[in-house]
């Protein structure tokens, strides 16, 4: 049985789904257009093909991907994401973003096609649209 964070924390909680080790490469693999499980085992060495399957499984059970047979004998899946997956977008182009201000080496940045400029991250407002400028992290009311 794998081990869970037992926190009332957004974090925490998103850990104990995406936290485990490969999970976030297989879903990055997924994010930029692999589908089929052999490539993606193919672009990640070292990955045994038990554990791809487990945790693509595990990732089918939360809601972030969806897998779709395309061969019946033998029995073969296409995997990709779904809304809830490919929201993790901003997630990994944050980690992209970091590893580019500090990591040596770097492999990738992030960088407006137009310019050539690196961009950043920024906050906008859900109801105006508006960038914010400071943020507070706050504790969501549960309801009774």
């Amino acid at each position: 049985m794998k081990t869970r964070y037992d926190l009332h924390c957004n974090i925490a909680q998103t850990l104990n789904i995406i936290g485990d080790r490969w999970t976030l490469l297989i879903l990055h693999e997924l994010l930029i257009g692999e589908t089929l499980f052999n490539d993606i085992k193919s672009k990640l060495p070292g990955l045994s093909a038990n554990l791809l399957s487990a945790r693509l499984k595990l990732l089918e059970q939360e809601g972030l991907i969806k897998s779709e047979l395309y061969s019946a004998h033998p029995p073969r899946y296409a995997y990709t994401l779904t809304e809830k997956g490919t929201a993790l977008e901003p997630v990994f182009n944050a980690m992209i973003i970091w590893g580019s201000e500090h990591l040596q080496p770097c492999y990738k940045e992030i960088i407006d096609p137009e310019t050539n400029d690196r961009v950043e991250i920024g906050y906008f407002s859900k109801k105006t649209g508006q960038r914010v400028e400071s943020i507070r992290i706050q504790p969501v009311q549960q309801a009774d």
